[in-house]
């Protein structure tokens, strides 16, 4: 997809998410929400789903796309790689990730972007996989991060 295009496609996603956000304060609720938009929306989105921290584990609560691991192994994968650096990843292969988890074997690259709550502790994990390389890129860095900033304000 051409920069200009995905661009323009997050700021109208971000304008369909604002009332629909308006309605809750409940995060899974937006975190299903823009799930649902984003999975719909792009055609790389191969799996989008979020994991949140329970009880010190990583545990699904939303996606869209094939079965998702239920709980991932404690420190090891990409979506533990981005809550321990606390930063946003993109995997260009994930064939190429030390310790990748492969929940479906026909991913291919993978972004992954921590959600925090109000205090700023990371609260979760924002994942999205693709059947294609080097599918992300900064503009999908720069508005899932947007995106995911407002799941809990």
């Amino acid at each position: 997809m051409k920069p200009k295009i995905k661009e323009n496609r997050y700021k109208r996603i971000i304008e369909q998410l604002e009332p629909l956000f308006a309605k809750t304060t409940d995060p899974l609720a937006r975190i299903a929400t823009a799930t649902a938009v984003l999975h719909n929306k792009f055609d790389y989105f191969f799996w989008t789903g979020y994991y949140r921290l329970i009880n010190g584990e990583l545990t699904v609560t939303s996606y869209q796309g094939s079965v998702a691991c239920l709980v991932l192994a404690k420190d090891v994968g990409v979506c533990w790689a981005g809550i321990n650096q606390g930063k946003t990843l993109i995997v260009e292969d994930v064939e190429k990730f030390s310790g990748h988890i492969a929940c479906d074997s026909r991913s291919k690259s993978e972004i992954v972007i921590p959600g925090r709550d109000k205090s700023g502790e990371i609260v979760g994990v924002y994942d999205v996989d693709s059947k294609e390389l080097a599918s992300f890129d900064e503009i999908d860095q720069k508005y899932l991060e947007k995106i995911i900033a407002k799941i809990y304000e």
